[in-house]
């Protein structure tokens, strides 16, 4: 994390974090008053004062934490992948098509021209964060395991965290599909007792007494009727303020809350008019498209034996 005051007002970057700061800049990005500065449609700053302000609004989200020549070197694809579906030739003879067996194929060809038709092309240049998103810490948060990315790197770097059953301290791995991560429940802040809990005004909650003798009175009165358990029997889950908007879990992720454990299904993808990469502006807007052209133009070509000795950990294959 370069910048202490990441969350910093002036500056209004939207980070991967749940901070009540955070929120308020990314609703100042969305719809507030920074919104009109990243539309570009009639702008006065130049192609290149567009680029690079999209590409520090979507590095300041996206891999704020990783070193931009590290970024730049293993964290881009050489190419934005192309997910629309081939093309396949549409006969007119539907009596052959039937004879052949081609009618399921050409209903689903109609089908993905209607679906490209209606909703456009995929928004495949979100994809050109598909490898931040395999980052263990970036995982982590987006299972809902912390509180922030910076948050998620600690509990990696300090041992809280185990990658197919072994402790794993290196927050720069990249996970292969079907990879799976287990996070220490005595480190994750949402099973915690919140301090503000600690400060409410008596007689507003029940004790645990007049719980217990409530509901010995119920059980006596009605035997047969089985009561739900109660606060003190449940495990805690306490959310942090405003977090609503941003509980949601990724496709590619499969979490299991009651373990503590998630497993990295698949690489993230795209299909028309939807994107499996969270990111707070549009998945094939202008920000995005001209920060793939601030890289496209400013990434390094070459790598070295030096440089490639140097490559953060990229798991190919999963195994537990």
């Amino acid at each position: 994390m370069r910048d202490a005051n990441i969350f910093a007002f002036r500056k209004a970057m939207p980070r991967m974090s749940w901070s009540p700061r955070n929120l308020y800049n990314l609703w100042k990005r969305s719809c507030g008053a920074e919104a009109e500065a990243i539309n570009f449609t009639r702008s006065p700053k130049t192609l290149f004062q567009q680029r690079w302000i999209s590409k520090a609004l979507v590095r300041a989200y996206h891999g704020d934490f990783i070193n931009e020549k590290i970024f730049k070197r293993w964290y881009l694809p050489d190419t934005l992948p192309d997910v629309r579906p081939r093309q396949h030739a549409l006969y007119s003879n539907g009596d052959l098509d039937a004879f052949a067996g081609r009618t399921e194929q050409l209903e689903r060809a109609k089908k993905r021209a209607y679906d490209e038709q209606k909703k456009g092309l995929a928004p495949v240049g979100s994809l050109m964060l598909a490898e931040v998103e395999r980052r263990i810490d970036v995982f982590i948060f987006r299972c809902c395991f912390a509180h922030s990315v910076y948050e998620a790197r600690r509990l990696v770097i300090h041992g809280s965290v185990l990658l197919n059953g072994k402790k794993h301290t290196d927050a720069n791995t990249r996970l292969a599909p079907g990879d799976m991560i287990s996070v220490d429940p005595a480190a994750i802040r949402f099973l915690q007792n919140p301090e503000s809990s600690k400060a409410e005004p008596e007689g507003e909650q029940p004790s645990d007494s007049e719980l217990k003798t409530e509901s010995s009175d119920l059980s006596q009165s009605m035997p047969s009727v089985k009561l739900a358990p109660t606060k003190s029997s449940l495990t805690p889950f306490n959310l942090p303020p405003y977090a609503s908007p941003f509980i949601f879990i990724p496709a590619y992720a499969e979490v299991s809350f009651p373990t503590c454990s998630a497993i990295y299904v698949r690489h993230p993808t795209a299909r028309p008019g939807y994107s499996e990469i969270p990111t707070p502006y549009d998945a094939d807007g202008e920000v995005i498209r001209l920060a793939w052209e601030w890289y496209s133009k400013m990434r390094p070509r070459t790598r070295s034996k030096s440089q490639m000795a140097r490559e953060p950990e990229n798991r190919r294959v999963g195994g537990h």
